[in-house]
């Protein structure tokens, strides 16, 4: 009745759980994800954590980060700029990769992304960018950036 795979489990109520471990594509048995190794959240409504500039100011820009393992903006993480908002300068470490999901924005050279722009800044680029209307942005930054 049950395959290879499935694991009864009886709960602290009491209660027998059917958990099902999957296999890989070479048959091999996987073992559950615990939920300390899965963080999930909802952009809609997760908490963006704000960004301060450098002199202590507001910048009017937040990020969402699930990956504490690293300092803020390194990593992946999604970068949200509230409208009217100009970044500060800096330089890219290492390569920048960053998808538009929403909303406009526009680098310091006039070159102008908006939603569904997948953008590919190689390491070393200096730049700032604003936006007009705000704008949502799924960014991966392996080395980090530095103020110039």
């Amino acid at each position: 009745m049950f395959n290879h795979g499935t694991i009864l489990r009886v709960t602290n109520q009491g209660e027998i759980a059917t958990i099902f471990r999957k296999r890989n594509l070479s048959g091999a048995t996987m073992k559950p994800i615990s939920k300390s190794e899965r963080t999930v959240v909802n952009v809609e409504n997760a908490a963006f954590r704000p960004c301060i500039n450098q002199d202590g100011s507001d910048s009017g820009t937040s990020i969402l980060q699930l990956n504490t393992d690293h300092a803020d903006c390194v990593g992946f993480y999604l970068y949200k700029m509230a409208p009217g908002t100009t970044t500060e300068a800096h330089e890219h470490v290492g390569h920048e990769e960053f998808y538009i999901i929403e909303g406009d924005l526009t680098d310091n050279d006039g070159v102008a992304y908006r939603q569904g722009d997948m953008v590919l800044l190689k390491s070393g680029t200096q730049h700032n960018s604003t936006t007009k209307n705000g704008c949502l942005i799924a960014v991966f930054a392996p080395d980090g950036e530095r103020s110039v």
